[in-house]
């Protein structure tokens, strides 16, 4: 009887304990988050920080930053939170444009006259209002700076901006001196980075290179023709921008020693941490010149000047009637273009999201969806995909600011979708809200912005 009796006491008592357990790490893991707060509610999250959904969850916002992230049935709020109820819905980071323009807010006595004011806030709603929380500005002009700073305190609406200086390249510098006095002005002015054109020799990128890397200024782009992509590899060059150089120096080579170099390119890449910023779709768009009714027909065309499609199509014209333009070396180029975005994937080389918008039919925000599309047809799984535009970036910028993923501490930069992107990329497209640092623009609002750029356009066509 006693060696009966003792295991049930020991059972008791742990069911006691587990009870009591329960109740307190009930009582503790309750909290009632107070004052000016946004909150998701219900809703599913992927964080970024994996490939996973976690479901029910809350999110809190405090100013620009998440604060909290827990199970809906644990969180409580006052009255002063405001609830987005994300039920049946999923919250995303926020999506970045690493190869973007932002237009200069004080143009050039030649600019077009559509080029003003209105059009760079236009251009910054555009990239906002389809997830673009972040944009990498590829094109420094003079007063960006001060843009910068209007957007960063929510004066106007757009993404967070980190901004190259004006170009480096062939017309704008013109000695060794040149390129490493202006490497030395650009950090001191406080640009992000430094933007590489053609043009440059090999001593001018060398001394821009060696500058820029003793001052603690990283620099990304092009690859000049002197330069070379093996050699700019070397000297540190952080982004190879629209895959500049790879083709170029693979283009006289076939068979088993294409295969060769190609592996050799794709490890010295990986080697030396180098980012690819491939903007396939804008080569996707010059082939698609062949189909050039196709491409009048894109339908957000209508959020951009009339002058601006017209110079689209007058480029597009003048490509097709040009008789270097071969259509079927086009097509091998890009073929080529994708199988090395697809082996850089699979080899582990970092990729990061971008599209050279506003360039050739490129419209801010909407030309990342096609950018989606080129990916996969590249074997990019969805979550390998949002990677380029979320955590990669994160971790690009992290010596910057924090953000990229879902987790506490981060910058509240997010977008709320209806249906899952880890199902179909393609459900990027229909988002219910996006949540700019801290800023949350509901769908109503969005479509109401948009309606009220494309009417503002057309009134001025007329």
């Amino acid at each position: 009887m006693k060696r009966v009796a003792l295991p049930a006491v020991l059972v008791a008592i742990l069911v006691l304990t587990y009870i009591v357990f329960q109740t307190q790490n009930n009582q503790t893991t309750k909290q009632k988050v107070t004052g000016n707060v946004t909150a998701f509610t219900n809703v599913s999250v992927i964080p970024m920080t994996s490939n996973r959904v976690i479901e029910n969850q809350t999110v809190v916002i405090r100013g620009d930053e998440i604060s909290l992230i827990a199970p809906s049935e644990n969180v409580e709020f006052d009255s002063e939170a405001t609830i987005i109820d994300g039920s049946g819905k999923f919250l995303i980071p926020g999506l970045a444009e690493m190869h973007g323009h932002v237009p200069p807010t004080d143009p050039p006595s030649n600019a077009p006259r559509y080029m003003n004011m209105e059009y760079v806030e236009n251009t910054l709603f555009l990239y906002t209002a389809a997830g673009i929380t972040t944009v990498r500005g590829m094109l420094g002009w003079a007063n960006q700076l001060e843009l910068k700073d209007k957007v960063s305190s929510q004066e106007i609406i757009g993404p967070s901006l980190y901004l190259a200086g004006p170009s480096f390249n062939g017309n704008s510098i013109g000695s060794v001196e040149e390129a490493t006095s202006k490497v030395r002005q650009q950090k001191e002015e406080g640009w992000d980075l430094l933007k590489i054109h053609p043009g440059l020799t090999l001593e001018e990128y060398d001394a821009m290179a060696q500058t820029a890397n003793e001052i603690g200024i990283t620099f990304g782009g092009h690859i000049p023709s002197d330069v070379g992509i093996i050699h700019a590899i070397e000297m540190g060059q952080e982004t190879i921008d629209h895959m500049d150089g790879y083709v170029a120096y693979l283009d006289s080579y076939t068979g088993k020693e294409l295969d060769q170099k190609i592996h050799e390119l794709i490890a010295l890449t990986k080697e030396n941490n180098v980012w690819v910023v491939p903007t396939q779709a804008l080569w996707e768009t010059i082939l698609g010149a062949a189909d050039y009714d196709a491409l009048r027909e894109y339908d957000e065309l209508k959020y951009i000047p009339k002058n601006l499609v017209s110079g689209y199509n007058a480029w597009t014209k003048r490509l097709l009637n040009n008789s270097n333009f071969n259509l079927e070396n086009a097509r091998e180029h890009a073929a080529l273009r994708q199988r090395l975005l697809s082996e850089m994937n699979k080899s582990g080389v970092k990729i990061l999201m971008g599209t050279d918008a506003p360039q050739l039919y490129s419209v801010p925000g909407f030309s990342i969806h096609r950018e989606l599309k080129v990916m996969s047809e590249a074997g990019m799984s969805p979550y390998e995909i949002l990677v380029t535009g979320t955590k990669n970036v994160g971790e690009y910028f992290s010596h910057k600011d924090n953000f990229g993923t879902i987790e506490t501490g981060q910058r509240a930069d997010l977008i709320l979708l209806d249906n899952n992107p880890l199902d179909d990329i393609s459900n990027l497209k229909q988002n219910s809200g996006v949540m700019v640092a801290g800023r949350w623009l509901s769908r109503s609002f969005i479509d109401e912005k948009l309606a009220a750029i494309e009417a503002s356009y057309k009134a001025k066509d007329k």
